[in-house]
């Protein structure tokens, strides 16, 4: 089994707010993130599949297939976007890095999910800045063969 890392590029704004808590409960939670006007990111999120390398082709995945469906997926829907306004998905959520990870993978998962022997979606990495990263490996269920696990 061989692992295939990709790298791809958006920016987006959010807002971190929480409509149950209160304004100061907001601002001691969220920090300078709860500003009503949202900030920004160039987010970086890496694709992992893995699977066994095709005789026929010596390669894991078609690169090709691999970024259409991020490009489909997660470029297309996220990249200049409000994710608190304009993503449906973050509709009642507040839209923090971890969820946003939790996000692209649970969207990659039915086009990357693996059929007949073929590579299949092993964990999204999604860099917020220099300093800060998430990565997101579904749960045992999700993804049997991932050593990383979702703790519950």
């Amino acid at each position: 089994m061989v692992s295939l890392t990709k790298r791809y590029r958006f920016s987006a704004s959010h807002r971190l707010h929480n409509e149950a808590l209160s304004a100061a409960e907001n601002t001691r939670v969220f920090g300078k993130c709860n500003s009503p006007y949202g900030h920004g990111h160039n987010y970086v999120v890496e694709v992992t599949v893995r699977g066994p390398v095709d005789p026929s082709t010596g390669m894991v995945m078609d690169l090709g297939m691999l970024d259409q469906a991020v490009e489909q997926e997660v470029i297309d829907r996220f990249d200049h976007t409000y994710l608190n306004l304009d993503v449906p998905n973050f509709e009642g959520k507040v839209p923090t890095t971890e969820n946003l990870c939790v996000e692209i993978y649970n969207l990659l998962r039915s086009r990357l999910g693996g059929a007949n022997g073929s590579a299949r979606l092993e964990k999204v990495r999604l860099e917020e800045t220099s300093s800060n990263s998430f990565e997101y490996a579904g749960t045992a269920e999700e993804n049997p063969g991932s050593t990383m696990r979702e703790k519950r």
